[in-house]
């Protein structure tokens, strides 16, 4: 009885072994799913804010365009009103009492109106033209604001030592690469980035640094220790970061930050389970083992 219960419990714990790797398989996938679209929002959330900040800030730049043309005009029409009366005035006193009593009968009230209505809508306009600058010089104050507020989010993020280094490691939100750099022509590569050192001053804690970035050749002078140097690239959700932590003669020590998913590779990651999902191909019945050749191990669970 023993021995058949043994058995038994070996097949049942053989039976129960696929299905807690497909557990696991399945909790890894939601978490990376998690992780990657957390990512990929937060990259379209800042994209999506500087867009709409500029694009508004464009709208209120062509708002005080017309603004200002429309008060050109109507000053125009004042000066013009008003020479025509200073003019008339002119007349009016050349041409002794009697002139200035017809002139001033010519005149009339109407004139006087027409000269209040555009002041009024001289005084309008400029309200209205001070008013939108305000609230354009507002809207820039609000985009620098979020702007500084994310440099500063991100530049919390440098590690000044390799020990600072290992903690953002350890946080898993993007992919690190330490290099020492030594003063050449040569590109040596790090990350997704080819890096050359150019120039050191160790007096002054600065540096001149050639990369290339998606087959295109830049540069970067007079970078100061510390100072991160953000490189933009167009299938990223977030920039890639250069940090130089150590400065020595010829020589310098730092880091590569970038993220660790693409855009492209987000959105083939956001495909649903289900359709990527293939039938198991059917259990082939056991074959023994030929004499002097054991069976094959299966290989260890990661």
């Amino acid at each position: 009885m023993d021995e058949n219960r043994e058995k038994f419990g070996i097949e049942e714990s053989g039976e129960t072994t696929p299905w807690l790797t497909s557990r696991w398989l399945l909790i890894f996938a939601v978490v990376a799913l998690a992780a990657a679209g957390i990512a990929l929002g937060y990259g379209f959330h800042q994209q999506s804010l500087v867009g709409q900040l500029s694009s508004h800030e464009e709208q209120m730049g062509t708002t005080i365009a017309e603004l200002r043309g429309q008060v050109d005009t109507l000053t125009t029409k004042l000066n013009d009103i008003t020479a025509a009366q200073q003019a008339a005035a002119a007349a009016q006193n050349g041409a002794g009492p009697a002139g200035a009593k017809n002139a001033s009968g010519k005149r009339g009230p109407g004139t006087d109106k027409r000269l209040k209505q555009l002041q009024t809508r001289l005084d309008d306009q400029q309200k209205q033209l001070k008013d939108t600058q305000d609230e354009v010089a507002k809207t820039r104050t609000d985009l620098e604001g979020s702007l500084s507020s994310t440099r500063d989010e991100l530049n919390g993020s440098i590690a000044r030592t390799h020990e600072d280094l290992v903690v953002l490691q350890k946080r898993g939100e993007r992919n690190f690469f330490e290099f020492d750099l030594v003063r050449s022509k040569e590109f040596q590569r790090f990350g997704p980035l080819m890096l050359s050192l150019r120039r050191t001053d160790w007096k002054h804690k600065n540096y001149d640094l050639a990369l290339v970035v998606d087959d295109n050749q830049l540069s970067k002078k007079h970078v100061n220790l510390y100072e991160p140097v953000w490189i933009h690239r167009v299938d990223d959700p977030q920039p890639v970061q250069i940090v130089i932590n150590k400065i020595e003669r010829n020589v310098v020590h730092g880091y590569v930050s970038a993220p660790k998913y693409r855009n492209s590779d987000l959105a083939a990651t956001m495909t649903p389970v289900s359709s990527t999902t293939t039938t198991p191909p059917p259990a082939q019945p056991d074959t023994p083992a030929a004499p002097g050749n054991p069976p094959n191990p299966e290989p260890p669970l990661l």
